[in-house]
């Protein structure tokens, strides 16, 4: 008989966490450690707790939780660009990882404007987040003189700066990897189809590319700025295609490395036979391309894992009084798009 009466309670103003002990057979404080993730609740309670929960749609209080724990297990999420490979990439993982440590992912996107960005940021306090993860590929702290109200813990998602925690493959690595392995093979000269200017990354995977040229007494050709898409790649890919000169090309991004080889089989060039091509990312289609795509590999679950681990110390434990950039390595991947320089007549 009393089930009636709690389901009928449960229906007309909600269920109660009292609701929920009754039903589990346990007290309010345990329904309260389970709600609020505690470990002090053996594995065959927390299960008997969550079926209770969810029989009577129980859902636990946000404010309540907030109060007594001081937190209100939401990370917030801004992001400039959903769009592409790496950012889609990064936000899966955060969220992974963030559910992984008993916390829920607010997202919201913005314009890389000090303005757009301070008002996301203040969007995402009002909704009672512990702390914010701004996932850039901008280089906030030259571009735009970039700064957030204090009082939340923030870490940025790649893009450079010394105001705030940052995380990020090491671009620069990676762009090494490509243009060191080109020239093992013994191509003399590496073209550079680049990501735009205004990246963070494309920058740094530059910088891996000319550094690792110079390294070798090399002297590095016109970059040509892409951005991103396999259309620009495309586009460069056909004047590439047209200079028999050109045996090797680096792309920043395995789309813009798609858009080269198709310029390339077009006019009749072959990959790898007549120019080598190796792009970065690794997504997960660049093992179907034909020829299948030499490639960096970002490890970007790796690094989301530790954007959620670097911004959960920051709130559970006093903010550090120094700034911290931690780089994530990057892999060679070798297919078939790459091989030596074919032996001119």
């Amino acid at each position: 008989m009393a089930e009636e009466p709690r389901r009928r309670r449960a229906r007309a103003g909600g269920p109660s966490m009292v609701d929920v002990a009754a039903l589990a057979g346990v007290s309010p404080i345990t329904v309260s450690r389970v709600a609020n993730g505690s470990p002090a609740v053996v594995e065959e309670t927390r299960e008997r707790v969550l079926t209770a929960m969810a029989q009577l749609g129980y859902r636990p209080n946000t404010a309540a939780r907030a109060l007594a724990t001081g937190r209100f297990g939401t990370i917030g999420l801004i992001a400039f660009n959903v769009s592409t490979h790496g950012n889609s990439r990064m936000i899966a993982g955060i969220a992974t990882a963030a559910a992984g440590e008993g916390f829920s992912v607010t997202l919201m996107t913005a314009a890389p404007r000090q303005g757009d960005v301070r008002g996301a940021y203040a969007r995402l306090t009002e909704q009672a987040v512990d702390g914010v993860i701004v996932l850039t590929d901008e280089d906030l702290e030259d571009a735009h003189g970039y700064t957030l109200p204090a009082g939340v813990p923030v870490v940025l998602a790649s893009g450079g700066t010394s105001k705030y925690h940052g995380v990020d493959s090491d671009q620069a690595l990676g762009g090494r990897q490509a243009t060191e392995f080109l020239i093992s093979l013994g191509h003399r000269a590496v073209w550079h189809v680049a990501g735009p200017p205004s990246s963070f990354s494309a920058t740094s995977r530059r910088h891996g590319w000319r550094t690792s040229l110079q390294a070798a007494g090399l002297r590095a050709p016109r970059v040509l700025v892409g951005d991103w898409t396999s259309l620009s790649g495309y586009r460069h890919g056909q004047k590439l295609a047209a200079d028999p000169q050109v045996t090797a090309v680096f792309a920043s991004n395995d789309q813009m490395a798609l858009g080269v080889m198709r310029a390339l089989h077009e006019a009749g060039r072959d990959v790898p036979g007549d120019v080598s091509v190796v792009g970065f990312d690794d997504m997960e289609d660049a093992a179907s391309f034909w020829p299948p795509l030499t490639t960096v590999r970002q490890r970007f679950d790796d690094v989301a894992q530790l954007c959620v681990e670097t911004l959960l110390q920051e709130i559970r434990h006093s903010p550090a009084s120094s700034m911290r950039r931690h780089l994530v390595g990057t892999d060679l991947v070798v297919r078939q798009s790459a091989a030596p320089p074919a032996r001119r007549r």
